[in-house]
Order: C-alpha cells, then sequence, then structure tokens
C-alpha cells in the first residue's frame, strides 16, 4: 500500500536541516494533544485496578465502561441508547482505520467521501480499502462547511463528516447535519460524523449527528454513526478510550469482526476511563482553560474564536516560508495546512493547537505575531 507520509513526518523533513533560534525555548503547537494534568480521580480508577491486569478484556468491553459512555451520551447528548447500539474502542484513530475495510470489503469499486483538509487517517483508510475518494473541499468560500453535491453523494458507499472540525474548527449547524442524515438515507450510504472535539465548544453546546438522526425521526439511526474520544474531552489520549455508536445493525456485524482485530482496551483502562466517560464536571474545567487561550489569541492575534476544539486555522501568506522561518527565528512549530489537505486545499494556512496552559500559550502567540509583523 503506497500511503501518503503523515503530516509530523512531513514536518521533521522540512525542518530536517534548519537550525532554530537559541534565543526562545522549544515550543510547539503541531500535535493536537492536551498538555494539561490528567484528573486524579481518572489516575486513582487505574491505580485502583491495576491489579486487573492478569485477567483478558473483552471484544465488546466490560459493563462498567459501556455504562460509563451511555451516562455520558444521556448526560451530554440526552441520547437513551441501548448496548445494541454501542462498541468500545481503543480510542478512534483505529476505528476510522479498520471500519471501512469492514463495511466497504464486499463492495466493488467502493467510494468514500470525507473533507479536505482532513485527519489523514482517512486517506489511509481509503487507500487500504482501495476506495474512489471524493472530497469535500473546506475553504473560506463556503465557510468550511462540506458543500453537498447529489451528483457525488449518489456514487457513495461511506461518508465520513468530522463536526467539529480538525483543522479548521468549523462547526456543522444542526440543520445541516440534518440534511447529511436525510442525504444518507436517500442515497442508502453509510454516515459517520467524526465527533472527537465535540465536548470542546466554547459557549454553546454542539449537537451529535445522532441528535440529527432522531430529529428527522431516524429514531433507529439506520445508515448513522459515531465516532467520539475521551482524549480531547478529559486530557487523557494514553487511556485509549473511543466509542462508535449509531446503527445497531451494523455494529452487530462490525463487533464479530473486532474479535478477529485484536484491539481489546485493557481492563485498568477500561475502569479509569468508565469513570471519565460518566463524570462532566472535569470536562467544564478543561472547556475553561480553552476558553482562555482563545481569548487571549484574540488579544494577541485579533482572531475570532471559533465554536468548538482547541484550533487555530491561521491565514498566511506561504505556509511553507512561515513554518520555516517560525522555526529558524522563534523555535516554535506549527503544522503547514498543506500538509493537511489535497489538491491544494490547506494552502496559506497553518494549524495552531493551543493545548497549553495560559502563560505558555500566549508565549507562543506573541512570537507569532512577531513572526507575521517582521516579514
Amino acid at each position: 500500500m503506497n500511503f501518503e507520509t503523515y503530516p509530523f513526518e512531513k514536518l521533521a523533513q522540512l525542518l530536517e536541516n534548519v537550525l532554530p533560534s537559541n534565543a526562545y525555548e522549544a515550543l510547539s503547537l503541531t500535535i493536537g494533544e492536551p498538555q494539561f494534568v490528567t484528573p486524579q480521580f481518572i489516575l486513582d480508577a487505574l491505580n485502583d485496578n491495576a491489579s486487573l491486569l492478569n485477567k483478558y478484556p473483552k471484544t465488546a468491553g466490560e459493563t462498567v465502561l459501556r455504562d460509563g459512555m451511555l451516562t455520558y451520551l444521556e448526560k451530554r447528548f440526552y441520547l437513551s441508547l441501548d448496548n445494541t447500539q454501542i462498541i468500545p474502542t481503543f480510542g478512534t484513530r483505529e476505528v476510522l482505520f479498520n471500519f471501512p475495510q469492514f463495511l466497504l470489503h464486499d463492495v466493488k469499486d467502493p467510494v468514500m467521501v470525507f473533507p479536505n483538509p482532513f485527519y489523514q487517517i482517512y486517506e489511509g483508510a481509503a487507500k487500504a480499502c482501495r476506495a474512489e475518494v471524493i472530497y469535500l473541499n473546506l475553504n473560506a468560500s463556503n465557510d468550511f462547511q462540506p458543500l453537498i453535491d447529489e451528483t457525488d453523494l449518489a456514487k457513495a458507499d461511506f461518508v465520513i463528516l468530522n463536526s467539529p472540525n480538525n483543522p479548521t474548527s468549523s462547526v456543522m449547524p444542526m440543520d445541516d447535519l440534518k440534511k447529511w442524515v436525510e442525504l444518507a438515507l436517500k442515497h442508502d450510504f453509510v454516515l459517520m460524523n467524526d465527533e472527537c472535539y465535540a465536548d470542546l465548544y466554547l459557549n454553546d453546546p454542539v449537537p451529535s449527528l445522532l441528535n440529527a438522526s432522531l430529529a428527522v425521526g431516524n429514531n433507529d439511526f439506520k445508515n448513522i454513526l459515531v465516532i467520539n474520544s475521551i482524549s480531547k474531552r478529559s486530557s487523557a489520549p494514553g487511556l485509549r478510550s473511543g466509542f462508535i455508536a449509531g446503527d445497531a445493525k451494523i455494529l452487530k456485524e462490525y463487533l464479530v469482526y473486532r474479535t478477529y482485530v485484536g484491539c481489546a482496551s485493557p481492563l485498568p483502562l477500561q475502569e479509569a476511563a468508565a469513570v471519565a466517560w460518566a463524570d462532566q464536571e472535569h470536562v467544564d474545567g478543561f472547556r475553561a482553560k480553552y476558553k482562555r487561550n482563545f481569548e487571549i489569541a484574540k488579544e494577541v492575534l485579533g482572531v475570532d474564536a471559533p465554536e468548538a476544539t482547541f484550533y487555530i486555522w491561521l491565514k498566511v501568506e506561504d505556509e511553507i516560508a512561515f513554518t520555516t522561518r517560525l522555526y529558524r527565528e522563534y523555535n516554535l512549530k506549527v503544522i503547514p495546512g498543506s500538509f493537511l489537505g489535497r489538491e491544494g486545499e490547506g494552502k496559506g494556512y497553518v494549524r495552531l493547537a493551543l493545548v497549553y496552559e495560559a502563560e505558555l500559550t500566549r508565549e507562543a502567540l506573541e512570537r507569532i505575531k512577531l513572526a507575521l509583523e517582521n516579514k
């Protein structure tokens, strides 16, 4: 398989022979990895259950974890799902890679549709499936919203949405989500929303695609799936806890497939993840931190905060030159937007991940301001 080089490897190659300024301490706004301390109650649950390492975990996930996830869906989205409508997963990256292979294995000439720019695992999955890809281009002309072309959708087998979006931070309105559900039913494609940033809203809570499904009367979530992860909401990416939820008919067969994948989460991690999923209060604290970071970004760079995520999609003249100069002169790393897109999308942007405490965030943004002013 001819996989594209991952964005962070591309960045390493770009900066390989660039000597960073020793006038500044090294900082990086590249990876969407929260730099806040994981809450103590989650760590306690992990430590208290370390003895469970002597047992094999179930592929389907333990009851305690499923209950925690179902509690989360009820508290956060007012969704009353049952165990046939959810599968715990080892984060969401593995799902995004192996679910399309499961879904499209018996489809002749499969077609996948997803946003552009995008989280690169979408593309990797398409390559593994030998699928044709149709891009939903996100740019300033469409307010970074996926435009609907029913001619393309009529050919689609699997569509991935990503709202709130990485890297552009755009959020799809409820009415648009409902339209996508109706299109999935009309053209009979499976529709998945990657909702890993759904809890990182700054003001009003953002809806789930499952809410949109119920709103149009698709009460059994036919053709509709969502994935979500604990990594961002709980500052616990090392727990590798995620889920896929929605259409029970699809999930029943996918669970059988997963018994062969062999990526069940260790029991101590499941116990820790269970208490994290069931609790919303600690997430409020993290949201406050991200909101403060965006207030700093407004003060320093004059950029408006998005509705959700911890990313700034910053427009620059030349993203490659800017990234290189920022590292050379200010010892700060960012990701060029063109590394995250195809066919020219992402060009002229850099992605900033505001994942630090306020003091370091301000320091990083002040360096960016200097780079923009001193061209």
